[in-house]
């Protein structure tokens, strides 16, 4: 009985991104926001809040989305505490492993990443 109450209680509506997809698609759309903050502020002839919703736009694409399922999505996590936090917890995980392979390999670190 446990087992069953427990399965129910961590499934997700059926129009919620799953974790691991909502991870790659925020993690992107991160990358998306540090970018455009570091390379189109300098840039006084690009609108940044424009730059940055296309370039989402290209993130949703690239991984078969919309954009109200992404915000829908990211609306339901960031009210589930429980959902948001292990999210969270490994997309820091993730930029700090992506962070330290390129120290480590002698690449350029991408200043976006690095703050």
């Amino acid at each position: 009985m446990l087992i069953f109450l427990f399965s129910c209680k961590n499934k997700l509506p059926k129009d919620i991104l799953e974790q691991k997809k909502m991870e790659k698609v925020l993690w992107d759309v991160l990358k998306v926001d540090a970018y455009t903050k570091n390379y189109f502020l300098k840039d006084t002839t690009k609108n940044i809040v424009l730059e940055n919703a296309k370039m989402q736009l290209q993130v949703f694409a690239l991984h078969n989305i919309t954009k109200d399922q992404f915000y829908k999505s990211y609306q339901y996590y960031l009210a589930n505490s429980n959902l948001i936090k292990p999210l969270l917890d490994s997309i820091a995980n993730n930029a700090n492993k992506e962070k330290y392979s390129k120290y480590s390999t002698g690449q350029q670190a991408d200043p976006a990443m690095v703050e």
